[in-house]
């Protein structure tokens, strides 16, 4: 084939700008495009439609890059490695976008393909948007999409007006008990709490779609004080319901949180939505709301740049993390900065047998499935460059030992090729070791729940050791380690063979065949490793997680295409919510 390479540098680089915005725009729009299926697939109850569309669009920007990136290699030739044009691109491209709302998206989608055709390291503000340069501006909530309803007189006929304007195309169940249901609730919750009367409720416009659910977003106001407010909405075999009324402010944050799979929403302007939801969530990194609502590439960009802004303003050294030492992975931290970072040894100790590869897939397999609230959402980094100076002397020479393949130094920097970026959590161990009484049964349940929880998403976590767990700052077990997780679907789930003789029972190694997909449930009590009392109340509450039975059932129901629900929320009554939902007036 052959390839025109016009002979005006300028014309080169206006032209390469002008098809990168085209590119990125046909993106954006197959993004929204398939955003908007969740709302016909929610409306048909078509969950395994659902989550194929869920993996097509986490599965779009990389596509995009690649196609891109083949495609400005094809056209310019040997030119696709010149600087000098690709910074004349650069300048090009930034008065292309800067019309545009949202345009750090088109910055993030230019440098991700400028960075994989010169494999940079670290940053080059020569032909990629520093992280400075792609940090969303400060976007007023106020451009967000709201519908505003004030009270005149009966919270009941607000929310008569509500479901008007968020209609479905399935009829509600009941309306009239709908429009009770949800009053009430928040009338019940406000006068338990001393709100006061409420003034008006707003909510986001567009609803927000994950799974098996669709949720109204936003706030309630009164005469000095504001509550988040989120309607969780389910579709059943009679029409749709208010299945939650959602007004803790844990709850909310949870719902927005690290360890979920990301929402299906419509947005014009992404930006002005990001800044209202950080309004009612004030705490929560704005690296995981992006993320949360499936920009994810944008989401990685602004904890590059929270991290490095980070690095800038503090003086303490990464270390190892806390908790036992894993064999496949060197885990690091810095004290001062809530996550930790993941490097893949170059040799995995016995009796580890997968590769770089496998270890590679599992994390995949996690990015692009519902993480039931159980499993860290992790962020892949290439190229990563760091000073040698902050790193402590035994974990730099660690990194340099075990993980050589991956780590360098160069110009007093340690690079880092590939590392896996998460927040940090309280490995389960060391929680248990500090923990009383209570909150140790607490957390026993709970692991039992994870173990539960995944399983129900057809995740089987493979090495339950309570090391691979860890506690979340909301007293949450969440499973963090990934090198043996498999699908429930491809395990074989067995019974312990009864030993023939006692020199059977004293054998170490087995006297059965085990398959490499064998699983028994039985020998699960051996990895808990909780105190007596810990112990008892895990099997109170999940001792049939110890029998092959359950497992079987399990498997053969997933197998058959059913879709188990794993809810991201309680659903209970005012009483039971947590805490005062107060956050500061807005507006």
């Amino acid at each position: 084939m052959s390839v025109r390479h016009p002979a005006n540098p300028v014309d080169d680089a206006a032209g390469t700008a002008r098809g990168i915005v085209g590119a990125f725009v046909a993106y954006n729009e197959e993004f929204r495009r398939v955003t908007r299926l969740a709302a016909r697939s929610f409306e048909a109850r078509d969950w395994i439609e659902t989550r194929r569309n869920a993996v097509r669009r986490i599965e779009l920007y990389e596509d995009s890059v690649n196609r891109s990136v083949t495609r400005l290699r094809e056209t310019l030739g040997a030119q696709a490695q010149d600087r000098d044009l690709w910074a004349a691109v650069k300048q090009a491209y930034a008065k292309r976008i800067a019309g545009f709302s949202d345009n750090a998206f088109f910055k993030t989608f230019f440098s991700s393909i400028t960075r994989r055709i010169f494999r940079t390291v670290g940053v080059d503000v020569r032909v990629e948007f520093a992280a400075s340069d792609v940090s969303p501006p400060d976007v007023s909530a106020d451009g967000a999409d709201v519908r505003r309803y004030e009270n005149r007189g009966a919270v009941r006929w607000l929310f008569d007006q509500v479901l008007s304007d968020f209609s479905f195309g399935v009829p509600y169940r009941d309306r009239e008990r709908t429009i009770r249901f949800i009053a009430t609730e928040i009338e019940a919750y406000c006068a338990a709490h001393d709100l006061g009367d409420i003034a008006c409720v707003e909510l986001l416009a567009p609803v927000f779609y994950r799974s098996t659910r669709a949720y109204l977003a936003g706030r309630i106001d009164g005469d000095g004080w504001s509550s988040t407010l989120v309607v969780a909405m389910r579709n059943g075999d009679e029409g749709i319901v208010a299945d939650a009324v959602i007004l803790s402010d844990s709850d909310v944050r949870m719902l927005f949180g690290y360890t979920r799979s990301y929402f299906h929403v419509d947005l014009e302007n992404v930006g002005a939505t990001v800044s209202y939801l950080r309004l009612l969530m004030p705490h929560k990194p704005l690296a995981e709301i992006y993320t949360v609502l499936g920009r994810a590439k944008q989401g990685k960009t602004e904890r590059y740049r929270s991290l490095f802004q980070h690095l800038e303003h503090s003086t303490d050294r990464f270390v190892h993390a806390s908790g036992v030492k894993g064999m496949v992975m060197e885990v690091f931290t810095l004290p001062s900065y809530d996550v930790v970072f993941k490097v893949i040894r170059d040799r995995f100790e016995y009796p580890k047998t997968s590769s770089r590869a496998d270890v590679m897939d599992k994390y995949d397999l996690v990015f692009k499935r519902d993480r039931a609230g159980r499993l860290v959402d992790a962020q892949e980094f290439r190229r990563l460059r760091f000073p040698e100076n902050r790193f402590a002397p035994e974990l730099l020479a660690s990194l340099l030992e075990h993980c050589a393949e991956t780590c360098r130094i160069e110009d007093g920097n340690l690079v880092v090729e590939h590392a896996y970026i998460e927040r940090r959590l309280v490995p389960l161990n060391l929680y248990l070791a500090d923990a009383n009484t209570e909150a140790a049964c607490a957390a026993a349940i709970d692991y039992g729940q994870a173990i539960r929880d995944l399983a129900m998403s057809n995740i089987f976590a493979g090495d339950l050791l309570i090391k691979n767990f860890g506690v979340s700052r909301h007293g949450r077990v969440i499973f963090y380690d990934y090198d043996e997780l498999c699908l429930v679907t491809d395990c074989n789930f067995r019974h312990l063979p009864e030993p023939e003789d006692d020199y059977d029972e004293l054998r170490a190694d087995a006297w059965f065949y085990v398959g490499p997909n064998d699983v028994f449930p039985e020998q699960f009590i051996e990895f808990l490793g909780f105190k007596p009392d810990a112990k008892q109340a895990f099997l109170d509450h999940h001792s049939d997680l110890l029998t092959a039975e359950f497992w079987a059932r399990l498997r053969q129901r997933l197998a058959g295409g059913e879709v188990l629900e794993v809810l991201p929320y309680t659903a209970r009554n005012w009483t039971e919510h947590r805490g005062r939902s107060l956050v500061p007036r807005m507006g």
